[in-house]
């Protein structure tokens, strides 16, 4: 089991894929923002690769672990310490009873940790998933944030072996301050709502996150007047990103109000009344969620639904590799 000294920005049980199954009743999926993250973490610490664990956003948390255990802690670095001493990210690392874990901040790259437990979270499933979903207040640790005082109950599980086991550096992810994303246009895009000048500005130029990114929507930069093909939403409404009410491409979709476009993630909304002119690929969504908000920028790169699906199967393969998990 592990305390919540303190909860700092946001601390989130989450898993991976999430809660499927239930966007035609208005409920997003959740799930980890850097899933590839999560899944690592999890495998390292000899889980499934989905199982949950906590995410990290932001950094000033501290906990006290109430068990022994394993743990491993991935993704952004925020310089994790553990008993005072430095922790290493990437590998499995014994715990025991009374000592501390600190998390100070986001640094130079990247906007979330995970920690991993070997054996999971305790917590129930609801409609299939441990995930938190904060817009929907369900799910995970009592639909809610980690808070001071919480205590989280994980799952047991044999220990002998895990500890020392370790990501193979060829397989770090890259983090950076300009995220290229994978993206497929449509379903609302050129000729009908957006222009080809409007398409080759969204593909061509990188935008910058918004300070106004959340797990719902991470928002960008503005887009150009040139960037519409029409003048109106006719009867969606008076601007040109209205559209009658449609089911929202999630998760992933590039979704555009007003000249706004915002990237629609994990508690995102499942339908609307605005165009969503692209959709980030599944194997790049990790990336979204490791974006600094009001720092870093992000860069659509236009690939087929033929590069999506190939991409998506490097991934899967890659979890499964031989040589992935290094003891």
């Amino acid at each position: 089991m592990i305390k919540v000294l303190n909860g700092g920005i946001e601390v989130l049980v989450e898993d991976w894929p999430g809660r499927l199954g239930y966007m035609g009743l208005g409920m997003a999926a959740a799930g980890a923002m850097d899933n590839l993250a999560l899944q690592l973490g999890n495998l390292i610490v000899g889980n499934g690769a989905g199982e949950a664990g906590l995410e990290i956003a932001g950094g000033y948390c501290d906990f006290e672990i109430t068990e022994d255990g394993v743990i491993a802690v991935t993704g952004s670095d925020m310089s994790p310490t553990l008993g005072g001493e430095g922790l290493p990210l990437w590998q499995a690392v014994s715990v025991k009873t009374g000592d501390t874990l600190h998390f100070s901040h986001f640094g130079d790259a990247g906007f979330r940790s995970y920690l991993c437990i070997a054996g999971g979270i305790d917590v129930p499933e609801y409609l299939g998933s441990k995930s938190t979903c904060l817009f929907g207040s369900y799910g995970g640790f009592e639909g809610r944030k980690l808070a001071k005082d919480d205590v989280v109950k994980t799952v047991r599980k044999n220990l002998a072996g895990i500890a020392g086991r370790k990501l193979n550096p060829k397989y770090l992810p890259e983090y950076g301050n300009e995220w290229e994303l994978r993206a497929i246009p449509g379903p609302n895009s050129v000729p009908d709502y957006v222009t080809e000048e409007g398409m080759d500005y969204l593909f061509g130029t990188p935008m910058k996150i918004s300070h106004n990114a959340n797990r719902a929507a991470y928002r960008l930069q503005e887009v150009p007047a040139s960037f519409w093909a029409r003048e109106d939403g006719g009867k969606g409404g008076s601007h040109p990103s209205n559209i009658v009410d449609h089911g929202y491409n999630m998760r992933g979709a590039v979704n555009v109000t007003g000249n706004t476009p915002s990237l629609l993630i994990a508690d995102g909304p499942t339908l609307g009344g605005f165009v969503c002119v692209a959709n980030v690929i599944n194997a790049d969504l990790w990336k979204i969620g490791q974006g600094i908000p009001a720092r870093d920028k992000v860069k659509l790169k236009l690939v087929t639904v033929e590069d999506a699906i190939q991409a998506r199967k490097e991934r899967a393969e890659m979890l499964k590799a031989e040589d992935l998990i290094l003891c």
